[in-house]
């Protein structure tokens, strides 16, 4: 579980170097040695396909600041072992990070589950926790070092699904009726509690409200299912595999409610994309950032064409709209408080965070309760007009449409979505 191979070093001093420095005088910083950053990532297993992107932006972000001398004078280096998208290896990977490898700060590898099994660990050992896209992570914990990297604000469990009932309940004929779906892992459990809560406020009846098991290989039954309930709305609350496998399905058994989508992890994949192409289109879903126009932050083309440059050869998503810039933001709010306070103590990193705005590639992004962040930012949108599977379906931003925020949209919703397909 945990093989080396699964270790990187971004920016190690060789022994000639040291010896180099030293008889230059830079003994005290070669004696301090680097600055360690220890976290599990989904490797393999099927949450991998956003985990090894991630790792590509990790090792991006180290190399930017070593090139610049590092944090206060330290080179940066990152300490990482393959979670195999299992929770259950992750508490022993951050033991040994912590106690055996002596990191001096851990982070969140990707997504709810690994996160909060990893919670208890960082919290025995008092750490700084900066996490990436978990939903609600901290609503139980409330540990005061936690800090989410991901934009669903100070409500996060409604957040994901919030935007597509708005869009839905703007329509006329306003829909009556709205069925849930949701696989039963911490996620979609928490997303199917947020989508329940935005249902109850829009007045809609819940037709269907029912979960499935991770290990699920046919969604056809439970597409079914859902249709004979004859729904106005579908609200599917799912992890990468079960994403593809209830579109595909729902495609099969000619499902069409009058919107389908709200809270499906791994659509926002360049490889389930071209996947799925036209049987895309219509589908309203969540999203945190895309190049659209209105959302190039400072520094974001910049850093996607450095990452598009090498993700070909490392078998990773091509384009990184989703994880790889949240994955470099993650590690910037970090430096940028280490930096700021010039020191490593935990306490003093963990105040600033707290406290801060911080200038990232997604944008300013200030933390409120419970690490959340103090606004929301979450976007819905819809796949339009997507022809085939070619990479170039997805790179034009014209197919990808930004339906709300209203300050980040980039047109509208099509309504019903089966006018979309």
């Amino acid at each position: 579980m945990l093989d080396k191979s699964f270790t990187r070093r971004a920016g190690l001093l060789s022994a000639a170097a040291t010896v180099a420095l030293l008889a230059m005088g830079g003994g005290a910083q070669a004696q301090q040695g680097p600055i360690k950053i220890g976290y599990g990532m989904s490797l393999t297993g099927g949450l991998a396909v956003n985990g090894k992107a991630a790792i590509i932006a990790h090792e991006a972000w180290a190399a930017d600041v070593n090139a610049k001398g590092g944090l206060l004078g330290r080179k940066v280096e990152l300490v990482y072992y393959d979670d195999q998208s299992t929770p259950s290896t992750v508490p022993a990977i951050y033991q040994k990070l912590i106690t055996v490898d002596k990191v001096d700060f851990v982070i969140g590898g990707y997504a709810t589950v690994p996160l909060a099994a990893a919670m208890p660990v960082v919290m025995q050992h008092n750490k700084v926790f900066v996490g990436l896209f978990g939903l609600a992570v901290n609503e139980e914990f409330k540990y005061p070092k936690y800090f989410s990297m991901a934009p669903p604000g100070p409500d996060p469990k409604p957040a994901f699904t919030k935007g597509f009932f708005d869009i839905a309940m703007q329509q006329n004929p306003k829909p009556q009726t709205v069925a849930i779906v949701a696989n039963d892992l911490e996620f979609s459990k928490n997303a199917s509690d947020g989508a329940r809560e935005n249902a109850k406020k829009a007045g809609l009846r819940i037709v269907y409200d029912r979960s499935y098991p991770p290990t699920t290989p046919d969604f056809t039954p439970i597409a079914r299912a859902i249709q004979a309930t004859n729904p106005d709305l579908v609200v599917v609350c799912s992890y990468p595999p079960d994403s593809v496998g209830m579109i595909r399905a729902s495609n099969e058994v000619g499902l069409k409610p009058k919107m389908f989508g709200g809270a499906m992890v791994g659509l926002q994949a360049t490889p389930i994309k071209t996947q799925l192409g036209p049987l895309l289109n219509g589908i309203v879903n969540y999203d945190f950032w895309l190049p659209a126009s209105t959302m190039q932050f400072p520094g974001a083309m910049e850093f996607l064409k450095t990452y598009q440059a090498k993700a070909p050869g490392a078998g990773v998503d091509v384009l990184g709209y989703y994880i790889p810039t949240w994955a470099y933001a993650q590690l910037e709010v970090l430096g940028q408080a280490i930096e700021a306070t010039k020191s490593l103590d935990q306490d003093k990193i963990a105040d600033h965070l707290a406290k801060g705005t911080f200038k990232t590639l997604v944008g300013d992004v200030k933390f409120g309760k419970n690490g959340e962040w103090a606004e929301e930012r979450m976007l819905q949108v819809q796949y339009q007009n997507i022809k085939g599977n070619a990479l170039t379906e997805f790179t034009d931003m014209s197919k990808t449409v930004i339906v709300t925020p209203a300050k980040y949209a980039t047109g509208k919703a099509i309504y019903p979505f089966t006018s979309a397909r």
